[in-house]
């Protein structure tokens, strides 16, 4: 990807975690332990499902989408993140920047949408059981999903577009471990209020109208969970790990971006960071496999005929 601007800037500086060797090296085997857990959690949940009929299902066809997600968000950012552990003098070319930017962005709206979507599926499966094969067929899904990955596309395509026509001209070091908006808008010496309107106008597109949708769904979930006289810790069981997921991700991202940039506080910023980049895509393939029964025994019958 190439963005023209008419910046001097023809790579950044990143600071990374830590400026001490030992600490990186630590830092380094730690994010390399937890990347490949990831990658093999997502990797072994994604074929336990496409290996189990009994599976083919909307509700997995989402998780295994959500855990293709994953394994590509963080490998937008972790693979770089852990070759520069290794270098002493961090930098990433200008148009490798916003490459990373663009990834790790689309990823990002793209899990937004599709948390939401999941809680729509959800919504059908508890409070119209009886009509849910009907409403959410496996084409309803493919095309729910698609229209997040579209949408999300076009989104930060714009974001991209504008973020780096900006003009950087110093200083390009960049307090962070990797290329994100509020620490690039910081550097930048023009005028980025156009950047700053676009981020007022997508921030509620892209976050909260998407937890209103999921908000709304839970509320009537609840709602018809408790007129139920019988199974209602089954039902909840089924969208307790969404709700988990849900809780993670979207706090960490409001934290992100709904707040004004003069208010960044770096420190904070990396380790929030750390956990929804490197942490979070660990966590969704144990969150479902431990919550939801089916995955649960995939996952154990594929582990046993291996």
């Amino acid at each position: 990807m190439y963005i023209g601007n008419q910046s001097t800037v023809t790579e950044f500086i990143l600071l990374g975690l830590s400026s001490d060797p030992l600490v990186q090296i630590v830092l380094f085997h730690i994010f390399l332990i937890i990347y490949m857990i990831a990658l093999s959690g997502n990797i072994l949940l994604m074929v336990a499902v496409r290996t189990d009929k009994r599976l083919h299902t909307s509700m997995y066809i989402f998780l295994c989408s959500l855990s293709f997600l994953d394994i590509c968000f963080t490998s937008s950012i972790v693979p770089n993140t852990l070759v520069n552990f290794l270098l002493v003098k961090k930098t990433i070319s200008f148009n490798g920047c916003a490459v990373q930017f663009f990834f790790s962005l689309f990823l990002g709206v793209t899990e937004c949408l599709l948390l939401a979507f999941m809680s729509y599926d959800r919504y059908v499966a508890i409070c119209s059981p009886l009509h849910y094969n009907m409403i959410m067929t496996i084409r309803v899904s493919l095309m729910m999903i698609n229209m997040s990955w579209l949408a999300s596309f076009i989104i930060t395509f714009i974001d991209t577009c504008f973020t780096f026509t900006l003009t950087f001209c110093g200083p390009t070091t960049i307090n962070h471990f990797f290329c994100e908006l509020p620490q690039l808008l910081q550097l930048s010496c023009s005028d980025i209020s156009a950047v700053s309107i676009i981020k007022v106008v997508t921030v509620p597109i892209l976050l909260f109208i998407p937890l209103s949708l999921i908000l709304i769904s839970y509320i009537r979930i609840i709602a018809t969970i408790v007129t139920i006289r019988a199974g209602k810790n089954k039902a909840f069981s089924t969208c307790i790990s969404h709700l988990v997921v849900v809780v993670i991700f979207y706090g960490t991202a409001i934290f992100m971006y709904t707040r004004p940039e003069h208010s960044v506080t770096e420190d904070t910023d990396k380790k929030v960071a750390v956990f929804y980049t490197v942490v979070t895509p660990m966590l969704n393939p144990l969150i479902y496999s431990l919550r939801n029964k089916g995955v649960h025994k995939a996952m154990r019958r594929l582990i046993g005929a291996q």
